[in-house]
C-alpha cells in the first residue's frame, strides 16, 4: 500500500513539470544498427575480427570514445596502446559521419508521444553524450528536430553526464528552475546525472543500460514504454 501511494505522489509531482530533457541513443532512437557498422568497420580496417552487435550494446552511453576503447579492449584482451586508439577513434568518426542515420530507428509511439507533450506545452530538449556534430543530422532524418528547443552531445561542455553539468546548463538557457525540469532516459548516466543536478527522472526500461536494471539508480518513476510519458505528464 505504501509504494502505491509513493508512486502516485511521484506521478502528481511530475505533473508540474516545464522542460523535459531527453537522452537520445536508447530513449528516442535505437542507433545500434549503425554504431555497430562503424564499429566493424573500423576494427575491418585494422584487420580484426567483428564484435557481435549484442555486445556492442554494452559498450554504448558514455560517448564515442569510450565506445571505440571498449570495443578495443574487448578485441585486443583489454591490451590496448594510445597508438592504437589513435589510429583506430578517427577511423570510427569517418565511418559514423558517412551513415550516422542508415539503420537507426525510433523506437515505438516516439513521435506521437512527442507531439502530445509538444501540444501540452511542454518545452523539451536533448542532452545525450553522442557527439554533437551527429545530433542533428539524426534529428532531422528522423523528423525529430522540431520537438527540440535545444539539443547537447558530449563535446559541447566540459562535462558530460552523469554529471549534473548539462543539466544544469540546459536549466539554465531554458531560464526554468530545477524543481521544474524532468530528465528522461534509459541508462545510469541519465538517472545519475539527474541526482547530481539535484533533478527528478524518469527511468526507461528498455534502453541499453550496460545489462542492468535501470531500477537500481533510483529514478523517480520507472516506465516501460515510451508511450507511457502520455499518462503521467
Amino acid at each position: 500500500m505504501f509504494n502505491y501511494f509513493y508512486k502516485m505522489l511521484n506521478k502528481i509531482r511530475l505533473k508540474d513539470k516545464t522542460l523535459l530533457i531527453f537522452d537520445l541513443d536508447g530513449t528516442l532512437i535505437n542507433s545500434i544498427p549503425d554504431l555497430g557498422l562503424a564499429i566493424n568497420k573500423m576494427l575491418d580496417s585494422l584487420d580484426v575480427e567483428p564484435i557481435p552487435l549484442e555486445k556492442i550494446t554494452t559498450f554504448i552511453g558514455n560517448g564515442s570514445k569510450t565506445l571505440v576503447l571498449r570495443s578495443l579492449r574487448y578485441t585486443h584482451q583489454g591490451n590496448v596502446s594510445e597508438e592504437l586508439f589513435d589510429i583506430a577513434f578517427p577511423r570510427f568518426m569517418r565511418s559514423y559521419k558517412a551513415n550516422p542515420c542508415e539503420k537507426t530507428l525510433l523506437y515505438p509511439g516516439v513521435k506521437e508521444t512527442l507531439q502530445y507533450l509538444k501540444d501540452q506545452g511542454y518545452k523539451m530538449v536533448i542532452c545525450t553524450n553522442k557527439p554533437i556534430e551527429f545530433v542533428e543530422p539524426i534529428l532531422e532524418k528522423l523528423d525529430l528536430k522540431k520537438y527540440f528547443h535545444n539539443w547537447i552531445g558530449e563535446n559541447s561542455l566540459n562535462e558530460k553526464k552523469p554529471s549534473g553539468l548539462p543539466l544544469l546548463h540546459l536549466a539554465k538557457e531554458a531560464n526554468i528552475p530545477i524543481d521544474k525540469c524532468l530528465m528522461i532516459g534509459d541508462s545510469n548516466n541519465d538517472i545519475l546525472s539527474a541526482t547530481n543536478a539535484q533533478m527528478e527522472s524518469i527511468g526507461l526500461s528498455y534502453g541499453y543500460n550496460y545489462d542492468e536494471d535501470i531500477t537500481k539508480y533510483s529514478p523517480t518513476i520507472v516506465l516501460d514504454k515510451f508511450t507511457k510519458l502520455k499518462k503521467i505528464l
